[in-house]
């Protein structure tokens, strides 16, 4: 899963390829959103981990992995 992450205030977005399904991205935000000073946490791919504190997300968006063309045309 490629998901994008909006932080309040931060002009570039964030990407990260995950394992997780999007189900399971969904509730990390739902349940990091409904605590009190929550944390966003979200483990990639390549193991990097990254840390947002909830109450600064803008958005989140889950999508699948995109697969990149090489070359020039479009098929």
């Amino acid at each position: 899963m490629q998901i994008r992450i909006g932080v309040q205030s931060v002009p570039k977005e964030l990407v990260v390829e995950t394992s997780l399904s999007a189900d399971e991205v969904e509730r990390a935000v739902q349940d990091a959103v409904a605590e009190e000073d929550g944390v966003f946490t979200l483990r990639g791919r390549d193991g990097a981990r990254l840390v947002v504190p909830a109450a600064k997300l803008a958005y989140v968006e889950i999508a699948e992995s995109e697969q990149r063309s090489v070359g020039f045309g479009s098929y």
